[in-house]
Formats: structure tokens, sequence, C-alpha cells
């Protein structure tokens, strides 16, 4: 292992997103990049930190709180992560 930084995919990085918030999907809705986690998920922000939090560990990054106000979608969140990452 050379100890390099590991660059995450938008794609793949909104692709776990899914995942995670599969168990969330009452409604069985189809999620894309442009799925609003509030209003059509219907998660509470509660839940919502809670999946922050286990983004922030799978990936082993810190995401700025002053970030998370700009999050409205699945992509938001992946675009979020990515900038988080290490450079």
């Amino acid at each position: 292992m050379s100890g390099a930084p590991v660059a995450f995919d938008e794609g793949d990085v909104g692709e776990e997103i899914r995942r995670m918030l599969a168990p969330f999907n009452a409604a069985d809705i189809a999620m894309t990049d442009d799925t609003d986690i509030a209003a059509d998920l219907q998660i509470d922000s509660v839940d919502t930190m809670d999946l922050i939090m286990a983004i922030e560990d799978k990936y082993d990054i810190s995401i700025p709180i002053n970030l998370l106000s700009e999050v409205r979608t699945i992509g938001d969140l992946a675009r979020i992560v990515v900038q988080s990452s290490p450079k």
C-alpha cells in the first residue's frame, strides 16, 4: 500500500448512499441522484444525521456541518462526500 489518499467516484458514492437509504425507502420509490432525501423519502433530521455519521465512518471523512445545509438530494450528498475526501 502506498498510503496515498483514495479518490472517491461520485457515481459509486451515490450508489452506496442509495444502498444505505434503502431501509428508509418505505414507499419503494426509484432512487436517483435527484431524489430529495427529506421530501421524497420522508427522512427526519435525526435519521439524516445518523446517515451522515454512517457515511463519515464508511469513507473515513468528516463532512463540515456548514456544507450539510446545501444537501437536498442524493446527488448533492454524493458531491459533498467527494469534496470532503482527502486530496
